[in-house]
């Protein structure tokens, strides 16, 4: 049972983001764009399991940031220089995996989208 409560908890996370957060929505749309292309170009195994993981380290970096936001501001209501670096830090990081998706992206789908259109 302790298991299933685990999945559970974990499920609600998830959802808790998807419903509340504005980057994450997004994040979901370009990952749906993402899955989109590479069935449609028949990706190789190997392009398919970069691409998932990719995918899943976006959503697990929102998903973090997300999780040490409220943290922070349960812990501290107010402004307070190190509640912000800890906020901008983690937005960071999110950043940071999106634009390594990008270029995730344009490796994996940029030849194939020139050869449609030319």
């Amino acid at each position: 049972m302790q298991i299933i409560m685990a999945f559970r908890y974990a499920i609600a996370g998830i959802i808790y983001c998807m419903r509340s957060q504005r980057h994450m929505k997004v994040h979901l749309l370009a990952a749906l764009g993402a899955l989109g292309l590479a069935w449609r170009f028949e990706l190789s195994g190997i392009e398919w399991g970069i691409l998932l993981l990719t995918i899943a380290g976006v959503i697990t970096a929102e998903i973090f940031n997300t999780a040490l936001e409220a943290l922070v501001d349960k812990v501290s209501p107010e402004f307070h220089p190190l509640a912000k670096i800890a906020k901008d830090a983690a937005a960071g990081a999110v950043l940071i995996q999106a634009v390594a998706a990008l270029g995730v992206g344009y490796v994996l789908f940029w030849d194939k989208i020139l050869k449609i259109g030319g």
